[in-house]
């Protein structure tokens, strides 16, 4: 079993809000947990940005990890989304083994 950590940003806590209910209901993830007030600094288009914006800490299995970023990716309101997934290389068994079940496909 592979448990994943996917960190996404979105601009406020309404998209944040629509994302997390959306990847929790559809089963791609067990659990989204939300981080207001992170402040990003990037380059886009050429040009130095900054912004205020909404962590996502977005907890999945690796199986399931593409369905959840097409999601994503469809959802988001940003053009590019930030979508970096990360292995949890441990943890609690029964936490890791509730993500598991709680990303399983609908039959």
């Amino acid at each position: 079993m592979s448990i994943l950590l996917v960190h996404c940003t979105c601009p406020d806590e309404a998209s944040a809000d629509t994302l997390a209910r959306a990847l929790v209901e559809e089963r791609l993830a067990a659990c989204v947990s939300r981080l207001p007030g992170v402040r990003s600094t990037y380059r886009w288009q050429g040009e130095i940005e900054h912004a205020d914006e909404v962590l996502l800490l977005i907890k999945t299995t690796a199986e399931r990890l593409d369905a959840l970023v097409e999601r994503i990716h469809a959802l988001h309101p940003y053009e590019l989304p930030e979508v970096v997934a990360v292995e949890a290389c441990g943890g609690l068994s029964p936490y890791l083994q509730w993500v598991a079940e709680q990303t399983l496909q609908p039959s």
